[in-house]
């Protein structure tokens, strides 16, 4: 015969039963995200503005609502001489293994072209699987970059002279960046003694894709040893700046030469003198 608390601790038993169940339901379903048929492709920020030598990185998020598995495959269309990367825990992908109610963060890293002019550019991506196709168009405002460089016409960075003596050197600046550039100085670091004065010695606004030549005259003292220096002309501007290295080959002058050559007879010859006259005592 059944007790009043045997039946108690029956239904309680049960109850807790029930409850077990019905909470590790819900786990499993936490767990084990259900498909919901609502495939999607989409993007924290779809508008981003960066300089061309910068790098548009965008966090997106793919997710497969279908009831199966699928690869996804990854595209873009890219305006000329630009470059897409996309990145799935860590590793570059270009495409991904998706199974049923699966959601993948997807890293998109985009280079602009070094030239691209500053202005907003619509960049389609899409997520390809069999005839199904996730789109997701993102911006890219390129903001222009600084650029600048300082060569010669021909791209020789080396010269000859004689100690005492002066050298033009021509130069060209140029703005290779997609942004004007505005009060370029000209300046100079070289060996003790010597001197460097520029013509024009400053450049008041530069277009892109723009160059100007100017001329680096270069005066080395008298008495400077034969051998080979190094002269550093540098184009500055708020943006950045350029060197440019010479390698200066210094020679001795022609003047000097004879110089030391008459200096060393005139030795020899006061040598042979004091022997013939005290050799024989």
């Amino acid at each position: 015969m059944l007790t009043k608390f045997s039946i108690t601790r029956s239904c309680a038993l049960r109850k807790f039963t029930f409850l077990f169940l019905l909470l590790s339901g819900q786990i499993l379903k936490a767990q084990s995200p259900a498909a919901d048929g609502k495939s999607s492709f989409t993007a924290k920020l779809i508008n981003i503005e960066a300089a061309t030598t910068e790098v548009f990185r965008y966090n997106t998020t793919l997710h497969n609502g279908d009831a199966k598995s699928k690869v996804v495959e990854l595209k873009a269309d890219l305006p000329i001489g630009w470059m897409i990367s996309f990145k799935a825990d860590g590793s570059q992908v270009t495409s991904v293994a998706m199974d049923a109610g699966k959601t993948q963060d997807i890293s998109i890293e985009i280079n602009a072209s070094a030239t691209a002019d500053p202005s907003k550019y619509k960049i389609p991506v899409k997520a390809v699987s069999g005839s199904d196709t996730l789109a997701l168009n993102l911006e890219a405002v390129v903001k222009g970059s600084y650029g600048l460089t300082l060569t010669t016409p021909t791209g020789r960075l080396s010269e000859e002279l004689t100690a005492g003596s002066h050298l033009d050197i021509q130069l060209v600046v140029k703005n290779t960046g997609t942004l004007p550039l505005k009060d370029i100085d000209l300046s100079s670091q070289l060996p003790s003694n010597w001197e460097a004065s520029f013509e024009p010695s400053k450049i008041s606004s530069l277009e892109p894709g723009k160059s100007q030549e100017l001329k680096a005259r270069l005066k080395v003292p008298d008495k400077t040893i034969a051998g080979d220096y190094a002269a550093t002309f540098t184009a500055n501007n708020p943006n950045g700046n350029a060197p440019a290295v010479f390698r200066i080959i210094v020679k001795t002058s022609l003047l000097s030469g004879w110089i030391g050559i008459l200096v060393i007879l005139l030795s020899v010859g006061l040598v042979y003198y004091l022997i013939r006259k005290y050799g024989r005592r």
